[in-house]
């Protein structure tokens, strides 16, 4: 068992509210965070994938940071997400992250030039001195490149004690498993979170911690009901909301980039939000939308 871990249950990585010339809509944005709070969420994250890390700048970030943190109030944990191919721009936004209160930050291995395992042990060895908060490595070798073997999480962990958590976003439950088992030997309150939102159930039956998952965004309250059913041993509640999960699992496929599929599934269910996202991209069509709500209708 894992209770002593610091990071289980249900995170949200939340999508980024823009208004339709790409400034921050905090309105919307702080009605967001307000659902998710409401709904029993456990904590959100600023600036992962979904959240378009890779087309905000740094000082808008850390603006962001501080909204957040003073918008949730301690009512759930604010993570943050600090990747960057420099490694300055990193550390510029953990200090940032860190004086703004924020509970613990999200690294991703760097992209384009795929580092290799030793690189890789450099970069999040550097993350993690730079900082005293909690880091979460993120795992997404689909988009990064590179994957970040169970043994390494191991020694990263081992070696940097305030690394104390993963986010597994690989489209297998075996690799997570081998993550637990080889981590859990280092570090036995070590959070492994899944990166896609059907692993919820096999995450667990793994040992693992919960989900870090876009759908979320969507309807907080299913998951938030998948995890306390789960807690409560109330296995027919689980199959419930899981097979609600499975099913809304198709709205990723509805659009040209799952950004764009989740803030239209998020405007669908009431938040009057812009579904534009960074160029480039293609954005989101009325047809994609009319598809979206038929989707979240049944």
């Amino acid at each position: 068992m894992t209770s002593n871990a610091m990071f289980e249950g249900v995170f949200c990585p939340s999508i980024t509210i823009m208004n339709a010339d790409g400034t921050i809509d905090y309105d919307n944005w702080g009605k967001h965070l307000d659902h998710l709070v409401d709904a029993g969420v456990d904590g959100v994250l600023l600036f992962g994938s979904i959240g378009e890390f890779y087309a905000i700048d740094v000082k808008t970030k850390a603006e962001a940071a501080r909204f957040a943190v003073s918008k949730v109030a301690g009512r759930m944990k604010v993570l943050v997400g600090v990747g960057d191919t420099n490694l300055n721009n990193v550390k510029a936004l953990a200090a940032e992250s860190e004086a703004a209160g924020v509970d613990a930050l999200l690294a991703v291995s760097p992209y384009y030039f795929g580092p290799s395992p030793d690189c890789a042990k450099r970069y999040f060895s550097a993350v993690a001195k730079a900082t005293t908060l909690p880091v979460i490595l993120y795992n997404f070798p689909a988009r990064t490149g590179n994957d970040l073997t169970p043994e390494l999480v191991a020694e990263l962990a081992g070696e940097n004690p305030n690394i104390v958590g993963i986010k597994d976003t690989v489209d297998t439950i075996s690799h997570t498993r081998k993550v637990i088992a080889a981590v859990r030997k280092v570090n036995p309150s070590f959070s492994v979170l899944s990166g896609f939102d059907e692993y919820y159930i096999v995450n667990r039956i793994s040992g693992g911690n919960g989900v870090l998952s876009g759908l979320t965004n969507v309807e907080p309250e299913t998951f938030v009901k998948l995890h306390r059913a789960w807690e409560a041993g109330d296995h027919a509640a689980v199959v419930e909301a899981a097979e609600r999960v499975s099913y809304l699992m198709r709205l990723y496929d509805t659009a040209d980039l799952f950004i764009s599929a989740i803030k239209g599934a998020v405007k669908a269910k009431g938040l009057p939000i812009d579904t534009s996202v960074h160029e480039p991209a293609v954005q989101l069509t009325d047809e994609q939308y009319r598809t979206i709500r038929a989707i979240l209708d049944k």
